[in-house]
């Protein structure tokens, strides 16, 4: 993290209440456990919305010490596996599965968070990500569904992260080469919106840029924070818990900005303010359907999708600024 360097001033804050932040991490993770659980009830394919950020939110409140069910990660880690696992031959051919980097990145990147260990499976994932778009400076999104699977740069966070934690010794020169090539194009490309933002700053973490350009880049995503202290997906629409919640993490993890600080502490806010009774936080879908529709147990009908991807990262970057304690785990059959 790049505690060291400064980012630019802002009119001071006060800071959350401890107790508003760990009740409203509290009220959350039940849902978000329900929603990972009503999908792999559902489907058999892995699901980047009701999957990862499930166990983001899961695994970052676990490390501070709040009650998670162990058994639902776990159950989670084990159908993520089985999923890439079906596509392994696929994988070593330079083939993915539907979503192609998204899906595969974001997959790799949930059993990273749940410490799944490496195996035969991840590293025929690592070696896809290396021969997928090799003849392009970049890896390139091939879906449409904004406000998650529509950035460039989305993607190549996502392939760079998983090479980085799930590549093998034999991968290692490729590895290097490919990230030297991201690189220089993540600095020359410039961002458009808050998912380009967000992800271009963490790609360039990732991709080892100097921590000069890792600054300038986050600046330009703390210049885009509304008076309230969200963000917007675009410039031109409100702002709200996904943008907000990806800004916030990305922020903290990749530039080092401390939960403390009063932009951190006014996106808090603005999280708490929005939050709904019931745990969640209401976002419209933006995407056009392309599967038949099912309930998986988080609210909001057609939009849960989205939603749960939302309230996923609120509650990480709600749970990132509470003080570790204890941890309490618990596993229900």
């Amino acid at each position: 993290m790049l505690f060291g360097l400064a980012l630019a001033p802002q009119a001071a804050a006060e800071e959350m209440p401890p107790a508003h932040l760990r009740t409203a991490v509290e009220k959350s993770l039940p849902l978000l456990t329900k929603g990972a659980a009503g999908h792999m009830a559902n489907r058999t394919c892995f699901a980047c919305h009701n999957q990862h950020t499930p166990v983001l939110a899961l695994t970052t409140a676990r490390a501070r010490g709040f009650v998670v069910d162990d058994g639902a990660v776990a159950k989670n880690m084990k159908f993520i596996n089985d999923f890439l696992d079906k596509n392994r031959a696929n994988y070593l051919q330079g083939r993915g599965q539907g979503g192609q980097v998204d899906t595969a990145g974001y997959a790799l990147w949930s059993l990273e968070l749940g410490d799944w260990p490496a195996n035969a499976t991840t590293a025929a994932v690592a070696e896809y990500f290396l021969r997928y778009h090799q003849d392009t400076p970049h890896w390139r999104v091939t879906a449409n569904r904004p406000p998650s699977e529509v950035s460039h740069f989305t993607a190549n966070y996502l392939a760079l992260r998983a090479l980085q934690t799930f590549g093998t010794p034999e991968q290692e020169e490729r590895i290097a080469r490919r990230t030297r090539q991201v690189r220089a194009w993540l600095l020359r490309t410039p961002a458009k919106d808050t998912e380009d933002r967000v992800f271009r700053l963490w790609a360039l973490k990732h991709a080892a840029a100097h921590p000069v350009e890792v600054q300038r880049v986050a600046q330009e995503l703390l210049k885009t924070q509304r008076d309230g202290g969200g963000w917007g997906q675009t410039d031109a629409m409100d702002p709200d818990a996904y943008a907000t919640g990806t800004a916030l993490v990305a922020l903290h993890d990749a530039a080092g900005l401390p939960t403390h600080d009063p932009a951190y502490q006014r996106g808090l806010r603005f999280l708490v303010k929005t939050q709904l009774d019931d745990g969640s936080w209401h976002i419209r879908s933006r995407s056009r359907p392309f599967q038949l529709y099912f309930e998986t147990g988080f609210p909001h009908g057609k939009d849960q999708f989205i939603s749960i991807s939302a309230s996923g990262w609120a509650t990480t970057a709600l749970a990132l600024a509470c003080s570790p304690q204890p941890a309490q785990t618990r596993s229900e059959p």
